[in-house]
């Protein structure tokens, strides 16, 4: 099954039916579920995780319907309704196929994967001269239509970095290499996006990066004489486009009054709760609602006033899921049972640190439906089921962590006789 859900984040992130239109014209991306679907329901191994993040994750699905349907623009939103409930159907997929941490890690790492070939199948065509001109420069797109603006491509880039020290930690010199030269080619695209936003959120993960590491020195030094190099070798206009962060007046006037769009985003989307306090204007309303032909670009004003308080506290509590979740298995590390470079321990630090980054981010864009936020809730879910059958089996008189059998799928959890057998070895390697 897990290479089913490999296939199906292919197609999801790089969506070769944008690329080529003749398989636009097939709806491979519709067959291809269908026949995930197909298995899952006759074949697969499955089974239900209870977890306070997965009533927090429903409890959100329940107001995006209900916002929704109370919206005076239904019509308008429904795209964008039906989106991320295709999203959500593929949370579930993960959340209850994915059975121990050696199909967890090779889902995560695939992921990583696709993210590069998406990544270089875009540096390719800017290179062949597919671009946007915009903000007086010329700036790197995706290859695809529905999350190639640069803005976007530069965001996806940047949520999908936390997950790089997970593998490196743990991970083999193969792997390690693999993994730098990952780094660079991210590195690379988000400059040539030339999206400041990206920029930001790039400093931000090298900041976590640099707190988070043993040699901080070493790193912040490295940083320190690699960042003005890069700088330098970028282009002018692409160096004027980033000086307009914290000098306005080097760029054109539009960069400036993209800039100030992001405050004005936030307090439109403050009118707009006050004006529908329970559910705002609907999911997916926003250009509609206000008259402007762009979206909301901020985080707070798109979940007031699209979903209002409603949406504000389902989306708290999918917050709060991340951080219980995360303490979790921070909580069984402490056990002893884990080594610090173990990689639960290490996805869970991963996953904590692309949720502040996605916060961060949402401060200049308008991220509330993201894929990332449903994906990466499956995979800590996941990761807190493995942590805590680890300790199950490291202790037979350790309660063994709650788990539903659905139809079709065989019990996971081991005798109690295997666990003091297991237990008489004495603690499982992380």
């Amino acid at each position: 099954m897990q290479w089913l859900l490999i296939g199906y984040l292919f197609l999801f992130i790089h969506r070769p039916f944008e690329v080529w239109p003749i398989l636009g014209e097939l709806h491979i991306e519709r067959a291809y579920m269908l026949l995930t679907l197909g298995y899952f329901a006759l074949v697969a191994r499955k089974r239900w995780l209870p977890n306070i993040q997965q009533t927090a994750v429903f409890a959100f699905a329940g107001a995006v319907l209900v916002c929704w349907v109370l919206s005076p623009w239904m019509d308008k939103g429904q795209p964008v309704v039906e989106d991320w409930f295709k999203i959500l159907v593929f949370y579930l997929l993960l959340v209850t196929t994915i059975t121990d941490e050696r199909q967890l890690r090779l889902v995560v790492f695939a992921f990583l994967v696709v993210m590069a070939v998406y990544m270089l199948h875009s540096l390719k065509d800017f290179i062949g001269g597919r671009h946007v001109y915009r903000m007086g420069i010329a700036r790197m797109v995706g290859v695809d239509t529905t999350r190639g603006d640069p803005n976007s491509f530069g965001a996806s880039i940047v949520y999908a970095l936390p997950l790089v020290s997970t593998f490196w930690v743990s991970g083999t010199r193969k792997m390690r290499l693999f993994l730098a030269g990952y780094v660079a080619l991210s590195v690379l695209c988000i400059l040539l996006t030339g999206s400041r936003s990206s920029l930001l959120g790039l400093i931000a993960w090298t900041v976590f990066l640099v707190l988070l590491t043993r040699r901080r020195f070493l790193v912040l030094a490295g940083v320190a004489v690699l960042a003005p190099l890069l700088f330098m070798a970028l282009p002018e206009s692409l160096q004027n486009r980033f000086e307009t962060i914290v000098d306005s007046s080097v760029g054109p006037e539009n960069a400036r009054e993209s800039g100030e769009g992001r405050i004005v985003g936030l307090f439109v989307g403050l009118e707009l709760w006050a004006s529908n306090p329970l559910t705002g204007c609907g999911p997916g309303a926003w250009r509609p609602a206000t008259g402007s032909h762009i979206e909301s670009h901020s985080l707070p004003g798109q979940l007031l006033g699209e979903m209002g308080t409603l949406g504000a506290i389902s989306f708290a509590a999918l917050l709060v899921g991340y951080w219980i979740n995360c303490r979790r298995i921070r909580r069984l590390a402490r056990l002893k049972r884990f080594a610090p470079d173990d990689f639960l321990v290490q996805l869970a630090r991963g996953i904590g640190t692309g949720v502040v980054l996605m916060l961060f981010l949402g401060i200049f864009g308008h991220n509330l439906f993201r894929h990332n936020w449903l994906w990466y809730g499956a995979f800590l879910i996941v990761a807190v089921d493995c942590a805590r059958r680890r300790v199950y089996l490291a202790g037979p008189t350790t309660q063994p962590p709650p788990a539903y059998r659905l139809v079709g799928a065989r019990a996971w959890l081991p005798q109690r006789a295997d666990a003091r057998r297991l237990a008489e070895r004495g603690p499982v390697a992380a």
